[in-house]
């Protein structure tokens, strides 16, 4: 083989299975779970608001073991990361550049970071709370670990994960390869906000609507500044707001959802 064909531009074709694969393992595959997840909701008995949606359930009634589970499954869940991450480092120049998931401006990263959460998060609890009066929403339990000392970690690491793992994936990732599939710019902020909706449809229609707005604004800033960093802030910041909130808060402050 020669250096020639060693260094040639991926065929267009390769790329497309390429993307389908890193979505089929990661982010794709948990979709097509959110879809069946619904269908056993909506043709369960009771209405959909009375169906549960729960997050960061406890995997073992040992403590250690259940921590050790719960350590595994951010850890692994990390892997389709690193495999975009790879996969991108074929492509010229640096993937951690080309995600903007590197630290030459964490000033900047942080502060926008911090504007998008706050942008998201109070329109997305008003939708939630509508979703719910309407009753599109299954019932959402955030956290559901026992209240053990290691709970708030291992909730702000999940927090993390999420984070790391959609907006890699879904946004850098996707984005990068959409464009180089030469898809126009409309059909790449859509595929990858309906993408973002659809994992999750387990939690119902109110969710589903709420993340592909999301999806549009985060994939529309990364356009924009070609940088992951500040939507992992964003998102870490609004998953951990959830997540450890509703495990230290009163429940009777969470009825709405």
């Amino acid at each position: 083989m020669t250096v020639e064909q060693l260094t040639r531009p991926v065929a267009r074709r390769v790329l497309g299975t390429e993307t389908l694969l890193v979505l089929g393992l990661s982010l794709g595959q948990s979709a097509v779970y959110a879809v069946v997840s619904l269908t056993a909701k909506l043709t369960a008995e009771g209405p959909l608001s009375k169906q549960t949606a729960s997050l960061n359930t406890s995997q073992s009634a040992r403590p250690w073991l259940d921590l050790t589970y719960q350590l595994l499954g951010i850890a692994f869940a990390l892997l389709p990361v690193l495999l975009a991450v790879h996969l991108l480092a074929r492509d010229p120049g640096d993937p951690a550049r080309t995600l903007g998931v590197d630290l030459r401006r964490p000033g900047s990263d942080l502060a926008r970071g911090a504007g998008l959460a706050a942008l998201i998060g109070l329109p997305g609890l008003a939708l939630f709370w509508a979703a719910a009066q309407l009753g599109v929403n299954a019932t959402l339990v955030p956290a559901g670990l026992p209240h053990l000392w290691w709970a708030v970690p291992v909730l702000i690491l999940a927090a993390v994960q999420n984070a790391v793992l959609e907006e890699v994936i879904v946004v850098g990732y996707l984005v990068t390869r959409l464009r180089q599939l030469h898809w126009r710019l409309g059909a790449i902020i859509a595929a990858s906000a309906l993408l973002r909706g659809s994992y999750h449809l387990y939690q119902g229609f109110g969710a589903f609507l709420g993340n592909a707005v999301m999806g549009v604004v985060f994939s529309l800033c990364y356009l924009r500044t070609r940088r992951v960093l500040p939507l992992i802030v964003a998102h870490t910041l609004l998953d951990v707001v959830a997540f450890v909130g509703y495990s230290l808060l009163p429940r009777a402050w969470f009825t709405w959802l």
